[in-house]
């Protein structure tokens, strides 16, 4: 018997730009005016708790909206690949069991780089039968904001 299954979210854009400069934009968030430039609806508040800037094992915290509600997130920096992928997952051990991974691939293809975002959910089967509609929704409200936050950087990077 499965307790929990796995549910990947994804989303990808197109770019007409380079690796270099999808990174740099990335690595260049810092604080809040950086972070709300990429999402200024729903982007509140990002400041590095711990370590380097975007650095493997670094900590940040972000405030957003996603569905509507503000989510107040504590997120360790799991992997970096300069110009290809940034990993990163909750901090708590416990939360990270049903959010393992997110990540953001830069892959180079042609004049263009395909930006994608992902990120892995799991689900045991009481959530996905007691709570399917409020499941959706909240996935759903994630998924739009993974594919604005695709627009507002290829809007931004293809303005330069």
């Amino acid at each position: 018997m499965v307790f929990l299954e796995d549910v990947i979210l994804t989303d990808s854009i197109a770019i007409k730009t380079t690796p270099d400069k999808i990174y740099n934009f990335l690595t260049s968030i810092v604080d809040d005016k950086s972070y709300k430039a990429w999402h200024k609806d729903d982007h509140v508040g990002f400041r590095f708790l711990k370590g380097k800037n975007w650095a493997e094992g670094s900590v940040i915290y972000a405030e957003e909206y996603i569905h509507g509600k503000l989510h107040k997130l504590k997120l360790k920096i799991t992997k970096v690949v300069p110009n290809k992928k940034i990993e990163y997952a909750p901090v708590s051990r416990l939360l990270r069991i049903y959010f393992p991974k997110n990540e953001f691939v830069i892959e180079q293809q042609g004049d263009f780089c395909l930006f994608v975002a992902s990120g892995t959910y799991r689900l045991g089967w009481i959530a996905k039968t007691f709570f399917k509609e409020a499941i959706k929704d909240g996935l759903n409200g994630v998924k739009k904001h993974m594919r604005e936050e695709g627009e507002n950087l290829k809007r931004i990077l293809e303005k330069e």
